[in-house]
């Protein structure tokens, strides 16, 4: 694996607008912005910065590892604790830069990886940042399933003192990006922990540049540490605090109480931009996930590849995208399903230039051809059946929903009867999804370094769980043993020409077989000001995506200058 060195000066890419206490009743939290003890002398000058997050009340957790934790649904974790690389989730082909990891070179096979941590670190109580750290920290994700929610094959961990190497039971190619962006954690504090699984580490310790100085149930507040190996920052100090809901948010937003988070913002140029229109901004950094509307393969209408192709032509995704996401999420282009371009270089030569668009007189010929009566009228399936099915997702997810109708629309112009039927999220996420209980769905894939995730999670035949038994992935029980074939060997052949061809093995089934019909780009987007600080990332800039919630905050945070004007 290649490795980029990381600059002095860290140019970078984060988010980091937070939120003002005053508002979710965060009240105990000293607002004053004097020095305090442990903060740089660059960053005594600075403005307080607030970050927000429509995530209510919440509960002491400081652990960066448990989901849910206070510390990981506001983000100061990631302003605590540090990955070894620096991931850029907005151009996700690029290589990590270097961060508490000097280097991670990775064997022909990627089977193996060998971890130079960075000299010269310390933990935040003075304590010198070493290997053993490093190794300690990836131990415990072997040795507690519920800490390894990257779900990496971990079989064996050794440390030299200088090194780090980490073994697994399988390659790992696709997976890269996982291990670089591990936090780590101090062995001296965590050793003794007696179950690191529920411990909520109420005195964080980290190697980040802030340490967390006060908490109430509605806000957190960190200040800078002034020897930390990273060098100098503009920001003094962070209040991250906690709305209730997404409205309370977008007004703090608006208000200027808040200058960094992320909710949905209908209209969000005239609700959120105009506001402050020199100040005020949303970025969107498209990484390689995509919302699709997942399709159950097994059963009518679905199971016929036909109506799976003329639906899909039948969609106007500029339209659904900017009706039901304010234009906030780009409309998938390509007919692979890749979001370009951050899928540029992934992108099958067979299918370069070849993009979707609205063509419904072609879906209906499509139909014809396959022997569908009633086109355009009231649709007749070759066995004689109308055509209808059912579109749901969970009650209050309006993005969602609105393309639900939207999609219902085009449905009708072919002449199939389609009705939306929202759900209760719980029983969505345990009793639809999960079994396949489902005519059609909208849902998201992940992202990652490689579109392998995107494509494993939608038609990966070694997910596939029959009908009525739950699967992790590939809900909509695609099968076909050449896609499957492909998808294992893009993951694990050491061959760059064999992974190429392997990638457009796949590509082509999912164009010829709609196994999902992709809609849009699932980007990682935030809200922030630049009154107080500038050098935040942007379409101009995209040094990394800009959410609070994650590594890349140390990124943005270092990137970050005080405003001039």
């Amino acid at each position: 694996m290649r490795i980029r060195k990381l600059s002095a000066t860290f140019a970078g890419a984060a988010v980091v607008a937070m939120l003002a206490t005053a508002c979710g009743g965060g009240g105990d939290t000293d607002t004053s912005t004097d020095t305090t003890e442990g903060q740089t002398e660059a960053a005594a000058t600075g403005e307080v910065l607030t970050v927000g997050m429509p995530n209510g009340t919440q509960t002491e957790n400081q652990s960066p590892f448990a989901t849910g934790s206070a510390a990981l649904s506001l983000g100061y974790a990631f302003v605590i604790y540090e990955p070894l690389m620096m991931v850029n989730d907005a151009k996700p082909a690029e290589d990590p830069q270097p961060w508490l990891a000097d280097s991670i070179e990775w064997s022909e096979d990627y089977t193996q990886a060998v971890i130079t941590p960075r000299e010269g670190v310390t933990w935040s109580d003075g304590e010198a940042f070493d290997a053993e750290d490093v190794a300690f920290s990836i131990q415990l994700r072997q040795d507690h399933e519920g800490l390894n929610t990257s779900a990496l094959p971990i079989e064996s961990v050794e440390s030299d003192g200088t090194t780090v190497t980490v073994t697994f039971g399988a390659p790992q190619y696709v997976n890269t990006a996982k291990l670089a962006d591990m936090l780590i954690v101090p062995e001296h504090l965590w050793a003794d922990v007696e179950d690191p699984t529920t411990f909520t580490n109420t005195e964080p310790v980290g190697t980040g540049p802030y340490t967390l100085e006060s908490w109430t149930p509605q806000a957190a507040t960190v200040v800078a540490r002034d020897d930390y190996w990273g060098g100098d920052l503009s920001v003094p100090e962070i209040r991250y605090s906690s709305y209730n809901d997404n409205n309370a948010l977008t007004t703090a937003l608006t208000t200027g109480e808040a200058q960094w988070g992320w909710t949905f913002i209908a209209d969000y140029e005239n609700v959120y931009i105009a506001a402050d229109p020199e100040h005020y901004h949303q970025y969107a950094a498209a990484g390689l996930g995509i919302d699709a509307l997942f399709l159950n393969n097994e059963e009518k209408p679905f199971d016929d590849v036909a109506f799976r192709r003329a639906l899909n032509m039948a969609l106007d995704r500029r339209s659904i995208t900017d009706v039901a996401t304010s234009g906030v999420n780009p409309p998938i282009t390509s007919v692979t399903g890749l979001p370009l371009p951050a899928g540029d270089e992934f992108l099958s030569e067979a299918f370069a230039g070849e993009e979707l668009a609205a063509d419904v007189e072609g879906a209906k010929q499509v139909l014809t051809d396959a022997g569908y009566t009633g086109v355009g009228e009231s649709l007749v399936d070759p066995d004689g059946e109308p055509v209808t099915f059912e579109l749901t997702n969970p009650a209050g997810w309006n993005d969602y929903l609105t393309a639900l109708d939207l999609i219902k629309n085009a449905a009708a112009e072919l002449g199939a009867e389609a009705t939306v039927q929202p759900a209760n999220a719980d029983g969505w996420f345990a009793d639809i999804i999960p079994p396949g209980n489902f005519d059609a769905t909208l849902h998201w894939t992940d992202g990652g370094a490689t579109p392998w995730d995107l494509y494993s999670n939608i038609m990966d035949g070694a997910q596939y769980a029959p009908l009525g038994e739950p699967a992790t992935w590939n809900f909509g029980r695609y099968q076909d043993e050449e896609a499957t074939e492909a998808l294992a060997t893009y993951a694990s052949t050491t061959d760059d020409a064999e992974r190429t061809e392997a990638l457009a093995t796949i590509q082509q089934h999912f164009v010829e077989d709609v196994p999902a019909i992709a809609i849009w780009a699932r980007p990682a987007t935030a809200q922030y000001s630049s009154l107080n600080y500038t050098g935040w990332p942007s379409e101009e800039d995209p040094y990394n995506q800009p959410q609070p919630t994650g590594s890349q905050a140390l990124q943005i945070l270092l990137n970050l200058e005080p405003a001039t004007d």
